[in-house]
């Protein structure tokens, strides 16, 4: 049963102060997975505590590796194999959880996975992931909801996904990395998370070149020994979240812990819609240069484009732009259930397949507003802080899943948040 829990925020205050970043639950997670490929024990630091986090623990601890926590956001694994199934109860809750599924059947032969959960905002194949492992010689059937994945052995191929896929890339980059043959993959997905990935097996002793380029060229090792320490990237979403809030409030705030370039594309974006930037090291200033919002044009795409998972953060804050918006939403078109939300709020947005038309109004009004998905959620508290009165955000332990200590943070900063138990 899912934690039922809701935010309450006071709106129209301004916020001021400095937040630092977590690590990127994108990337951390499949590092999780990654585990299974070793026999030696690693270290992760900077893992964000947030429910995904949690539920990949549980899963790989069903399946025999064991972890424990040392100090506030560092992991020491030890990877074991007793159990080469991954159970519906854990995997529903999660999309990542399809990452055990290759390096299960690398390593042991044998994987029985069931079909993943997660976000729902539309359909999400995982055609790519089972496709790619096919090639790599993997034998799959679907029982009663499970995927079945055999092999006795494995061989590397030449693969081309259709379109850029980050789950895709990094899941057969893990199963090709104990493949001792040369696989190459085609039309790879570039985010900073695939090449963090991508750098974590190069350590561990796989050769692959092309990090950063749509080819990755991998030959395997039959034995993998995994850095022993390694630090999760800031999560380049979460940091774009508080910019995206700074700006929505007309506010002064200053981000720490970040990787500038890869949330270059949102800044640039904040910086058309009135922003003014200051960038120092790893230190984002962020503060309104006008008392108004310009409206922008916004087209998602595969990174370095304009992430999808920024778009309603933006929505939110375009909901008060002097002028009007376009939105078009080409990674998961029907990603939009936050704009009916805001519409309850007082907003003015015109939702089409793959587009959302949002006419700047002059004030949101504080009202119940349930939160469909992760990024909606956060979009749902930015509109929450811009608007005149109270609003309750429901439906939360959406947000717990990839975003920690969200309200603490934003109290630092000055926000009148509370978490309460939903009566």
């Amino acid at each position: 049963m899912k934690n039922k829990e809701l935010f309450i925020i006071e709106g129209e205050s301004k916020l001021s102060g400095r937040v630092a970043i977590s690590g990127a639950k994108n990337a951390a997670l499949p590092l999780l997975a990654a585990s299974l490929l070793f026999d030696k024990g690693f270290k992760l630091q900077n893992v964000p505590r947030v429910t995904d986090i949690f539920t990949m623990l549980d899963l790989l601890n069903v399946i025999g590796t064991e972890h424990s926590w040392i100090g506030e956001n560092t992991l020491l694994l030890e990877p074991g194999i007793k159990n080469q199934i991954a159970p519906y109860s854990i995997v529903e809750k999660m999309r990542a959880s399809i990452y055990v599924l290759g390096p299960l059947v690398a390593k042991t032969g044998y994987a029985k996975v069931s079909f993943p959960g997660g976000c729902n905002f539309g359909p999400r194949p995982i055609n790519f992931h089972l496709d790619g492992l096919k090639k790599l010689g993997v034998d799959i059937n679907i029982e009663h909801g499970f995927i079945v994945a055999k092999a006795r052995t494995l061989h590397g191929n030449e693969i081309v996904f259709e379109q850029k896929t980050v789950g895709g890339t990094i899941h057969l980059l893990m199963t090709a990395s104990l493949i001792e043959d040369e696989t190459i993959l085609h039309n790879v997905a570039l985010e900073p998370e695939v090449v963090q990935v991508a750098e974590f097996l190069k350590q561990a002793g796989a050769e692959i070149s092309g990090i950063g380029s749509e080819v990755l060229r991998v030959r395997g090792k039959k034995s993998l020994t995994p850095p022993y320490k390694t630090r999760i990237i800031p999560d380049r979403i979460e940091a774009g979240t508080f910019l995206v809030m700074a700006l929505a409030t007309g506010s002064s705030i200053v981000v720490d812990n970040v990787i500038p370039e890869h949330v270059f594309t949102t800044i640039e974006k904040l910086k058309d819609a009135g922003a003014k930037i200051e960038i120092s090291g790893s230190s984002v200033k962020i503060k309104p240069s006008e008392d108004y919002i310009m409206p922008l044009n916004i087209y998602t795409s595969p990174y370095p484009g304009f992430p999808t998972d920024m778009q309603a953060q933006f929505m939110a804050m375009l909901t008060v732009a002097r002028g009007v918006s376009i939105i078009r939403e080409t990674i998961y078109p029907s990603r939009f259930h936050h704009a009916y939300e805001l519409q309850r709020m007082g907003a003015d947005i015109e939702v089409k397949e793959g587009e959302a038309v949002v006419k700047g109004v002059e004030k949101l009004e504080g009202t119940v507003v349930n939160a469909s998905d992760l990024r909606a959620s956060a979009s749902l508290v930015i509109a929450g802080l811009m608007a005149k009165g109270k609003t309750i955000v429901k439906n939360i332990y959406h947000l717990d899943r990839g975003y920690e200590n969200f309200e603490h943070k934003l109290a630092l900063l000055g926000a009148k948040i509370k978490r309460k138990k939903e009566v």
